[in-house]
């Protein structure tokens, strides 16, 4: 099964939270996460050095939600205050206890700036 494609917006000042919930087979059931983990990192370009943001389950920015199947990214209000990029690109990926990883969505991020500081 190939990536799925998703936009991101991000709103800086704001805590950033998007629930996924990822499924398979027909019919399409959650897939069960447990002692899995999961990384992503936002870029300004996909062949860019820099990391603009480091989301894994190991530093909290991921929450999986074993046999629900459920990914929860989080970002706090504290570090979307602090960007000052616009745009860049991302990709998600779950790390199986087989060792197997699997790119599960990848896509655009938007960052819409703060009016109110």
């Amino acid at each position: 099964m190939a990536a799925g494609k998703l936009k991101l917006a991000i709103e800086q000042g704001a805590t950033f939270r998007k629930l996924l919930t990822y499924k398979a087979g027909t019919p399409a059931v959650a897939v069960n996460l447990t002692g899995c983990t999961a990384r992503m990192q936002i870029r300004s370009a996909i062949t860019s050095p820099t990391v603009l943001v480091n989301l894994t389950t190991e530093n909290g920015g991921i929450v999986l939600g074993g046999t629900a199947g459920t990914i929860e990214l989080i970002i706090t209000d504290t570090a979307t205050a602090a960007i000052t990029w616009t745009t860049g690109v991302y990709d998600l990926e779950i790390v199986f206890p087989s060792g197997d990883v699997r790119r599960l969505v990848y896509g655009t991020v938007t960052v819409s700036p703060e009016v109110t500081r």
